[in-house]
């Protein structure tokens, strides 16, 4: 083992590894309930955001643009804790979730299980109840 690589998982400083786009992947889950609630994307400006603030900061590839969890729909994320795994190139977030989590209005992003049918797979609805609609509030 390397002394960066001891100190990346041994050591006490935050060297988050972000990939080849400058992200690194979060994982965000209901301090409460210790549900999934979703998976996105940070860059260093969305990090040291989320951390300064104490609220979720990500950053979004689709729109390649910063922004606060909540900022349109004021579904907010106030981050209780903040840890990173073993060679820091995933960071897990435990967060207070104000409202819906996912942009479709559902509570967590993860609404569906995959099941297994007929050699393939489909989707089965979980949670289908929606706590706002959408174009009411992105007005798409």
């Amino acid at each position: 083992m390397s002394a960066h690589s001891h100190e990346i998982e041994e050591g006490l400083t935050f060297l988050p590894r972000f990939d080849a786009a400058g992200l690194v992947t979060v994982v965000a889950t209901d301090v409460a309930t210790g549900d999934v609630l979703m998976v996105a994307h940070m860059n260093e400006e969305a990090l040291r955001k989320t951390i300064a603030t104490g609220e979720a900061w990500y950053f979004s590839r689709s729109r390649n643009a910063l922004w606060r969890k909540g900022e349109t729909s004021g579904q907010t994320q106030r981050v209780v804790e903040m840890r990173t795994d073993c060679d820091q190139d995933a960071v897990w977030i435990r967060i207070e979730q104000i409202g819906a989590a996912c942009h479709t209005g559902r509570r967590s992003c993860f609404y569906r299980k995959v099941e297994a049918e007929g050699g393939g797979a489909r989707l089965v609805f979980t949670e289908a109840d929606r706590l706002f609609d959408p174009n009411d509030v992105y007005r798409k």
